[in-house]
């Protein structure tokens, strides 16, 4: 069921359903956020924030997993160029470490938001709530369904690619242009020759178990 349901979420075009109803509600000027990156090995959690005018016209704007890369660049720079005002921010793998994914995520959330030049009166959040008082709605699947959302999805996703792309050439031989820090089969077989860079996020299970035995080997020569 649940399969099926994902499968029917990934059809939709983005609508404005939530934006209308906040828009009755009072609202006048709403900001989408989501994140990427949450999952990966290596590197920063980012989101974005992005207000778009009510009267928006974009083309193609949905769920930034369901778009390629060259056409999610160019929605980007669309999505900029229209945007009332958008934000990106970082979190690195250290802080990911520190607390853990779920705080850290929250506090990329945070500081999109404040990194916003126009401040909304509410905010749509891809599946999760920040700490501020500002009126907000978590909607699961929110970068398939809502407008903004999705924006701040392709957003965010465009910035990190690059971000890892610059990150591929300070650290090579992972293969980070090619998987973007997630998990691969490839990045496995890095990780066990190179060992974690710097930018790998410790705490996560794989790379916990994987230095241990690094460090073992080394110590074994």
């Amino acid at each position: 069921m649940a399969n099926t349901k994902d499968s029917q979420l990934r059809k939709l075009v983005c609508g404005l359903e939530y934006e209308n109803q906040a828009y009755q509600e009072g609202a006048t000027i709403i900001a989408g956020l989501d994140e990427v990156g949450r999952g990966t090995w290596f590197g920063p959690v980012t989101a974005a924030a992005v207000i778009l005018p009510r009267d928006c016209q974009l083309e193609g704007l949905r769920d930034s997993k369901l778009v390629s890369p060259q056409k999610r660049k160019r929605i980007a720079e669309e999505i900029k160029d229209q945007a009332i005002a958008w934000s990106v921010a970082h979190v690195e793998a250290a802080e990911i470490d520190r607390t853990n994914i779920a705080a850290a995520t929250q506090l990329a959330f945070y500081e999109a938001f404040h990194g916003l030049d126009v401040v909304p009166d509410f905010l749509l959040i891809d599946a999760m709530l920040i700490e501020i008082e500002i009126p907000q709605l978590a909607i699961k699947h929110g970068d398939a369904l809502s407008r903004t959302i999705a924006a701040a999805s392709i957003v965010a996703k465009v910035t990190r690619d690059a971000l890892m792309e610059e990150l591929d050439e300070q650290y090579p031989g992972y293969g980070i242009r090619e998987h973007k820090g997630y998990g691969t089969a490839l990045h496995m077989q890095a990780l066990q020759k190179l060992g974690p860079s710097p930018l790998h996020r410790m705490s996560f299970s794989p790379l916990r178990g994987l230095t241990r035995a690094f460090s073992l080997a080394i110590q074994n020569g």
